[in-house]
Order: structure tokens, then C-alpha cells, then sequence
């Protein structure tokens, strides 16, 4: 006789369905787990071993197979415990064969018999409601599974709660979804002294996701207005809160199976391998550039990241995906995020101060932001200086316009473009926008066609280039309510575009 309960392997955020059978037949007793397990799946025959035991539950002296299809699928992590334990108890009879088969269950069993929780429930809970299942989870784990709305989920506190769910002794009711946390402590862009264009320059990148590189001295202000980057943009709207919400699932930091509303920022250091930001790993994991997902990546000191690490930004930030290809795995994460980016001019900082740069002017200046490469500073819409704030500005009483009046303005730029997109299949924003789409949104009128024109001819705009202007301009267009790409709008595109080092042909 063989028994069946069904789980998940993770690829990526795909939860791909993994039947689970067990087999008790007359021979040697023996405990066996085949199905291309890794060592936590192998090792679970002893966890749930010793549950039974605490559940006063006897193995038979026989021999006990567990194969889990597909065999060519890996399957690894603790989650595989509980849809184990339950063909199991199918098995002995204990709990009703056709429960456990109509049953999507993870969970890990700690040795008493409790359960344990488990990454991934999010995206587990998504498998279920395509093939039709109730999904069975650790009950520290089903608050973040039922936020999926069409998933029935049930979650449980120990083994012997499951049995007596099954036999109708102590039925568990329904999970309900966690809380919705939003971030209050956003810092307030009103904080900052001066430095107005590079202001302007943040309110056109948050209304378009138009990634944006700040080159200053030390101490003008990059970091500071990079950490006000995220109370600029609006809440991550239902369907973007939770695709964000299953990368987050899968690397376990959801809290208390709560859904983040606010959009994510990572800031990670410049030291940080090319696994640890694009991702990859034993397990190709996500990458920093997909829990940015829907949010914001700050890339601080960007000269000093490795070259290699830089150049592969280069794909994601075009097409909002990455591929981690590895001997075995090819895992494909979402990345639609907004890059900001901030360098010094030179290696000492000091570039435009004659009294404290180094002796190597100009010369250091080119060979550190040489380091960033033409393909790659080609992919950013907005590239500013920061200048320093002069000590006069510091003793002026804050701007009277902060974050939220902003942000109010972003907000209406991203509800046009959310109108103007909606029946655009891989378009949510005018940073997305490109071929035939970009030339209908963002035609220029005859003046700025000339002026885009003599721009291109004296600066040398790529095509990219070229393209990445009238993206910028259209979201500029947007924040100005206005329906046509007027003349200032690209001339105010153009100068965001180009670079004080760029030099005319």
C-alpha cells in the first residue's frame, strides 16, 4: 500500500509541487528517504522518528520508503519534515489517506513533536491555490501564508495538533493574514540644507524610477539624501506588496507574518561579493538587487565595488530580472528596482579644491570614475553633482517643503503613468517604457526635437542615451500634469543627463 501527502521544492520564488509517497512494505525494517534529498532532507527520517516516539507512536518493523517525485527535482531544506510525517501517518492508518493527498504541507518537526518555522510559506501558499489544495504550515508560519486570499491555510503547533485536525477530534481553524507595517521613521527630506537641484533630481527619479548617480565631495550631502530616497515614493501597492513580500519569504525576513507595505531599501557595502548582490550561493539564493525589488538599491562609494560586481548590474537594470545560472540551478528572481548610486570625484574627494586636493589633478579624477564603466554609466537617466552646502546655508531654518508635498506630487506623476500603462504588458513606470510605446508617450514637440538633436550632435548621445532622455522628460512632463513633452522639459531632461567632465565635440 502506498500513501501519498504533496509540498513544494523553491526555485527561485517558484514553489514547484513535489508529490511525497510512502511505501510500508514486509522486509528488514528500515527508514529510507530517496528522491534526490540534500542532507537536511535525509536527515529527517531521525526528527520524525523521534516525534512518533514522543507521541507514543511505534514505527513498524518494516520497510519504510519515502520517495519524493519528482526524483530529478533537488529537494532541499527542513520544510520537507511535516509532508513526510504526514504520508506517514497516512500510512499507519492513523490520520485518512485522502486528507493527506488533497494536503500541501511544509513544516520543519523539532524532536517533541513541534513544528517549527519554515521559509517560503508565502509562495507555498500560491502553489496551493493553482492545483486546488489546502496548505498545511508551522503556525508561526500561517499568518504570512494567508495573506495569499483565495489559499485555505491552516497552521499548527505540533504534530499531534495535525492528527487530531485530520481525525476531526480538535479541528484548527482558518490562519488569518498578518498585520500591514508601514514604515514611520522614514527621515525627511526637509532635513536637508540646500542642495535643491539635487533635490529636483530625487523628486523626477521617485516619480519614474529613473536610476541616479550623485558625484560630490565628502560631507555635500549623498548619503543623506539617499536615506530620504524611500519617503519620497508611495506604499507598495497590493500586488506589488506581495511580490516583494515572497523574495522577502523565501530569505526569512518577514516578522510575525506581516506584509510590508513600505518599499524596500538596501544599502549594502561596497565589499559585498557578486553572490551576495545579484545572488547565488549553494542554494541561489536571492541577491541584494531582488530584495530591492520594487524599491530602492543605494550603492554608496560605487567606485569601490569590484568591477565584475558592477558589470553585472548592467542586465538587471535594463530588463528588472536576473538570472542565477549555477552547475545546479538556473533560478530567475525579479529586480525592478531604482538604483542610486553616490562616488567622490577622485580617490582623495577633493577634486575642486585646489587648497586640499592631492597632486595627481585632474588625472586621479579620471582614473577613479574610470573605474565605472561607459556601458554602465550610460544606464543612468539622472548623473548630478553635489557640490558642498556653503556653512551660510546651514544656519537657514528648514525648507518649507519636506518629504510629504513631495511625495504628494510623485504620487500623482506614478498614478498617470499606472493609467497610461495599464493594458502594457511589462510596463508599470516611464523607465520601463521603450520602441513603439516610448514614441507614442513622448513625442517631442518641433523645438525640442531640434534641441534634442543639437544635444545629441555636441555630446555624443548613444542611442540608449538618446532614448533615456525622453524617458526622463516624459516623467518630468508628468510631474508638471502636462500632456505633451514640451521644449523645457527635454532641455531640463538634457541637463540632468550630462556630467560637468562631459566636454562638447
Amino acid at each position: 500500500m502506498m500513501t501519498r501527502s504533496h509540498t513544494v521544492a523553491f526555485q527561485g520564488v517558484e514553489a514547484r509541487p513535489v508529490e511525497v509517497q510512502c511505501a510500508v512494505a514486509p522486509g528488514l525494517p528500515a527508514f529510507n528517504i530517496v528522491g534526490l534529498p540534500d542532507k537536511a532532507v535525509t536527515e529527517a527520517r531521525e526528527r520524525v522518528r523521534a516525534a512518533f516516539s514522543n507521541m507514543s507512536i511505534a514505527l513498524p518493523s518494516r520497510r519504510i520508503t519515502i520517495n519524493m517525485a519528482p526524483a530529478d527535482l533537488p529537494k532541499e531544506g527542513s520544510h520537507f519534515d511535516l509532508p513526510i510525517a504526514l504520508a506517514l501517518l497516512a500510512a499507519l492508518d492513523i490520520v485518512p489517506a485522502e486528507t493527506a493527498e488533497g494536503t500541501i504541507a511544509l513544516g520543519e518537526l523539532s524532536l517533541d513533536g513541534k513544528l517549527m518555522p519554515v521559509l517560503g510559506a508565502l509562495p507555498a501558499a500560491v502553489a496551493a491555490v493553482e492545483v486546488d489544495k489546502q496548505l498545511l504550515c508551522p503556525k508561526a508560519s500561517s499568518a504570512e501564508a494567508a495573506w495569499v486570499q483565495a489559499a485555505s491555510v491552516i497552521g499548527a503547533g505540533t504534530l499531534l495538533d495535525v492528527v487530531r485536525h485530520y481525525t476531526g477530534q480538535m479541528p484548527l481553524p482558518l490562519a488569518q493574514p498578518g498585520e500591514i507595517t508601514t514604515d514611520s521613521n522614514h527621515k525627511d527630506l526637509r532635513d536637508v540644507k540646500g542642495q535643491e537641484r539635487a533635490k529636483r533630481a530625487m523628486e523626477i527619479a521617485a516619480a519614474g524610477r529613473h536610476h541616479m548617480l550623485m558625484i560630490g565631495t565628502p560631507g555635500s550631502g549623498k548619503s543623506m539624501l539617499a536615506a530620504r530616497m524611500a519617503s519620497l515614493l508611495p506604499p507598495l501597492s497590493p500586488a506589488e506588496a506581495l511580490d516583494t513580500s515572497m523574495i522577502q519569504s523565501l530569505c526569512g525576513l518577514l516578522t510575525q507574518g506581516g506584509i510590508h507595505r513600505h518599499r524596500p531599501f538596501r544599502e549594502p557595502h561596497h565589499t559585498a561579493s557578486m553572490a551576495a548582490i545579484v545572488g547565488g550561493g549553494r542554494r541561489a539564493q536571492p541577491g541584494e538587487i531582488s530584495l530591492a525589488h520594487n524599491g530602492v538599491l543605494f550603492l554608496d562609494e560605487l567606485p569601490e565595488f569590484s568591477r565584475p560586481v558592477l558589470e553585472t548590474l548592467r542586465q538587471p537594470m535594463e530588463t528588472g530580472e536576473v538570472m542565477v545560472a549555477r552547475a545546479n540551478a538556473h533560478v530567475k528572481y525579479p529586480c525592478r528596482f531604482l538604483l542610486l548610486a553616490a562616488a567622490n570625484p577622485c580617490k582623495c574627494g577633493y577634486l575642486s579644491d585646489p587648497a586640499r586636493a592631492c597632486a595627481r589633478v585632474p588625472k586621479c579624477g579620471a582614473d577613479y570614475l574610470g573605474r565605472i564603466s561607459g556601458p554602465l554609466m550610460d544606464r543612468f537617466d539622472l548623473r548630478i553633482d553635489v557640490p558642498p552646502v556653503p556653512f551660510s546655508d546651514l544656519d537657514l531654518p528648514p525648507s518649507n517643503e519636506g518629504s510629504a508635498e513631495v511625495a504628494a506630487r510623485v504620487a500623482q506623476a506614478r498614478a498617470l503613468q499606472s493609467e497610461r500603462y495599464a493594458k502594457i504588458a511589462n510596463c508599470t513606470q516611464n523607465a520601463d517604457a521603450e520602441g513603439a510605446v516610448l514614441d507614442a508617450i513622448a513625442t517631442p514637440c518641433a523645438d525640442g526635437r531640434a534641441l534634442l538633436q543639437k544635444a545629441a550632435d555636441r555630446f555624443g548621445l548613444t542611442a540608449r542615451g538618446y532614448h533615456r532622455v525622453l524617458r526622463l522628460a516624459r516623467t518630468i512632463a508628468d510631474l508638471a500634469q502636462s500632456e505633451n513633452v514640451e521644449r523645457s522639459h527635454l532641455a531640463e531632461a538634457i541637463s540632468f543627463r550630462l556630467m560637468p567632465t562631459d566636454s562638447p565635440r
